[in-house]
Parts: structure tokens; sequence; C-alpha cells
């Protein structure tokens, strides 16, 4: 008779094959990313691939900081819940016997609930604070020098505090993901009538869905000058796919100390163009005096 071998069958991996060998499965349950089952639904998914895409980005500038980031100092503006200082602290910070992640986030409650979430893992060398962005510059709960400003879908102007915040605490890089840019479009739609009839360009944003658009785009190119402008290098790129996110554009700026003349030019040329020098006194205030276009020499 002949004999059958039982057939055995490859242990079940209890996790979602998303979460990284090291991950705190804890963590990602008190995040409401994994179920109690250690399982992941569709949005949550979305949200992990998300922040794990970005992680790599910063991880990457994180381990270019001298000794490697042991001792790197993060500030993560508009933390709402914390997900991304979080899984930081946990992939990156754990490990390490320095170093520090400030969450600043406006809203009381969820800034008690990561006070406690990290005191509950251990996460010491994390801090939360109450403020707004453009508050957080004059905080004394934070160091006069800050290693890397991340920015994660920091609503309208709110992104344009953390550029702000990077700037003034001299910024070794500044990760941003850019939403809800309603401040330019706002200021397009009020010269709407002037522009249409100084320039053919302003049909560009003359209907009210082209008017946000526009906005959006031109809010972007203006950050990205001035951050040149002030001596960062820029790379501009996509986060992930389109299907996961339509807030989708990613800008890394690496400092160098040296000031773009040509972005500081073009800069003031847009603005110009565009109607928008009352920025300079104020959103744009730390860019450099654009100098004076050189005269041809007369000719004899």
């Amino acid at each position: 008779m002949k004999q059958h071998k039982a057939r055995t069958t490859a242990p079940v991996n209890p996790l979602a094959d998303e979460v990284r060998p090291g991950q705190s499965v804890e963590l990602l349950k008190e995040l409401h990313i994994l179920t109690r089952e250690g399982k992941l639904n569709q949005d949550s998914r979305r949200k992990l691939k998300q922040v794990y895409h970005l992680y790599q980005f910063i991880e990457k500038l994180l381990l270019e900081l001298p000794q490697g980031g042991e001792g790197a100092t993060l500030a993560d503006h508009g933390a709402g819940k914390s997900y991304l200082g979080f899984i930081i602290y946990d992939l990156f910070f754990k490990s390490r016997t320095g170093g520090h992640i400030y969450g600043i986030e406006t809203r009381p409650e969820l800034v008690q609930k990561s006070r406690e979430l990290a005191t509950r893992l251990g996460f010491e060398r994390m801090a939360f604070l109450n403020v707004s962005v453009a508050e957080s510059t004059q905080s004394s709960d934070l160091p006069d020098q800050i290693d890397v400003v991340t920015a994660l879908h920091a609503c309208d102007t709110a992104t344009d505090d953390a550029i702000d915040f990077g700037l003034k605490k001299q910024a070794s890089y500044l990760v941003l993901v850019p939403c809800c840019q309603a401040e330019i479009a706002r200021s397009l739609n009020a010269n709407k009538a002037l522009s249409l009839r100084r320039t053919p360009l302003a049909e560009l944003w003359r209907h009210p869905l082209h008017t946000r658009e526009m906005g959006s785009q031109i809010t972007n190119v203006l950050r990205c000058l001035y951050l040149e402008s002030c001596g960062y290098q820029v790379t501009v790129t996509e986060l992930v796919g389109w299907e996961h996110s339509m807030k989708n554009e990613l800008i890394i700026a690496k400092r160098t100390g040296k000031p773009n003349r040509a972005a500081v030019q073009r800069l003031h040329a847009l603005l110009q163009e565009f109607g928008l020098t009352a920025l300079l006194a104020t959103r744009y205030a730390m860019a450099p005096a654009a100098e004076p276009e050189l005269q041809p020499a007369p000719t004899a």
C-alpha cells in the first residue's frame, strides 16, 4: 500500500507584507495603520506606502549628516497624528543613542495623544509642541539649529512658514510636500481684470479652475527659486504615483550656503510679472535683493 507523505504548509506571516523588518507592530497598531490582527485595509496601505516612500528620501539625507545622523535633529511641521515622525524615529532614531525629533502641531488633542504614545513606546527623544509653524521659529523649546525640516501636506502658507523656519534654523535639508496652495491664487484672482488688460498670459488663470491650478504651480516655482536664492540646491520630483495622492510634489532642498544670483533675478522677475512684489516684504523677506541689470555701454 502506497504511503502518502503528510503535506506541510509554510508558516503564515501574520503581518502585512508592507511592514518593514524591525518596524514596531505596536506603533503601527496605535496609529491605526494595522488592525489588531496585523492587517492593512486599502486606505492604510496607501498611507503607509506614502510615508515609507518619503522615509526613503529622508533616511538618505540623515545618513549624509555628520556621524551618519547620530545626533541629528528633525522638525516635522504640521505633524497631525505624527505618522511620519513616529515612523522616522522607529526606523532610524530608535537604534541610535542620540538625535531628537520635534513634532509641530496646532491641535492640542493630537499633541497630547502623540506625547502619550511616545511615552508608552519609550520614544524618549521625541517632543511635541502645541504651536503653529510660524510660532515655532521663536519657541525656546526648540534648538537654535535644526538639521532636517519636514512638512508633509502642511496646508497653504504653513509650507512657506516651514521654509522660513528652515532658513532661520539654517537647516541642512528641507523636505516638503506642499498642499492646498491658495495664497497666490487669491492674489491672481484679485488682480485678474488688470492682468487681462496687461498681458495675454493672464488667460492661463482667467477661469476659476485654472486660477487654482496656476496658483499652485506658481507658488511652488516661487518656493524653489526662493530656496535657491537663499543658498539651497533644490530637487523637485514625485512622491508617489498620482493614483495614491493628488498632492504629489516633493521638494527637497540641500543647503549649500551659496545664494544663486540667477535665481534671485528670476524670483524678482516672476513676482513682478504676476503682480506679487508685495511678497518680498513678507513671504520672501529673506531673499537677497535683485541686482540691477547692466546697461550696454554706449556706442561711439
